[in-house]
């Protein structure tokens, strides 16, 4: 077939147009937060977008304030996690501006609360029922030092929000609760502790590689509604709000409103990208606990799912 024929066939120039110019020579700006799972996420679809010819930049944000702020405003394009657990009133008030697009979930169920390991289950036999944890002793088993006679409690970073401040109060624990000041930090105690086999009560999370590699178990509070949060009138404390446990949800995707029409490709595929909650485990783990970097662990997940991903920019 003569060149021609090609030409009048679409056939000749069809590579360059699988590699043509993204619609906007503009940085997209994906969003890095204060944990593990969320920084995989976002230099996978960034590693992706790079693929695509886009040009991508990677800010540090404020978890709950980027929905509320950089995102609405666009100094933010994209963010990769934000879990019902913790930021489902930041959601809201994120959606009823307009500026902001939920992409859906990410794939995997959020789950956060209180946790403890196995061990300590001699030392507290009530456990996981929730009123274990008001037995003096069983408190003075999970103290330490600086919170004694009062169990410690290793809540996430402040940032993180949590309200485990209120459920204390309002469960009427016997409680201090200790902010870790990073993720990092959370797990590298929950590590010490476990080898050394001394009491830890903390914030565990799920996707996540702890739950596997450490034998433990959720804190079973009361169980979560709206109106917990809300309503200081509802539950068993009826002068507080919070005396409940953590919502248990969904994982969103959220955008900058204007990104579908500045570049509706890069669009699309954060639209389409998921992963499952064993895939985020295990290249958490591979950061994490085998200390590769995420840039690494994303480039060969990049180059194993091609196929998968070319297909979400379809």
């Amino acid at each position: 077939m003569s060149a021609a024929a090609l030409a009048a066939a679409g056939l000749l120039f069809a590579p360059a147009a699988r590699a043509q110019a993204p619609e906007s020579s503009d940085p997209i700006k994906i969003a890095l937060f204060d944990w593990t799972s969320v920084n995989l996420n976002a230099k996978i679809i960034g590693g992706i977008l790079e693929k695509l010819g886009y040009t991508v930049e990677y800010p540090t944000a404020d978890y709950l304030s980027s929905l509320t702020t950089g995102l609405t405003n666009g100094d933010l394009s994209l963010a990769m996690e934000f879990w019902d657990t913790t930021a489902g009133e930041a959601m809201k008030a994120s959606d009823a501006t307009g500026q902001t697009e939920r992409l859906g979930p990410l794939g995997p169920k959020a789950k956060e609360e209180w946790w403890y390991p196995e061990y300590m289950k001699e030392k507290c036999p009530g456990l996981p029922n929730w009123e274990a944890l008001k037995d003096p002793k069983c408190a003075e088993a999970f103290s330490t030092p600086e919170t004694a006679p009062n169990g410690r409690y290793l809540g996430g970073p402040v940032t993180w929000e949590g309200f485990d401040d209120e459920r204390v109060v309002a469960l009427g624990l016997p409680f201090t609760v200790i902010h870790a000041g990073t993720d990092a930090a959370m797990f590298a105690e929950l590590e010490s502790a476990y080898q050394r086999q001394a009491p830890i009560m903390l914030w565990i999370y799920s996707p996540h590689w702890a739950p596997a590699k450490y034998k433990g178990e959720w804190v079973e509070f009361p169980e979560y509604t709206a109106e917990c949060y809300a309503d200081p009138s509802w539950g068993i404390n009826k002068d507080a709000a919070y005396d409940c446990g953590k919502p248990f949800g969904e994982i969103y995707k959220y955008a900058w409103a204007g990104m579908k029409d500045k570049w509706p490709v890069a669009y699309k595929v954060a639209k389409n990208y998921s992963l499952s909650s064993d895939e985020l485990n295990a290249m958490s783990g591979q950061v994490d606990l085998d200390g590769k970097s995420p840039e690494d662990v994303a480039a060969e997940w990049i180059a194993a799912n091609e196929a998968k991903w070319k297909g979400w920019a379809q």
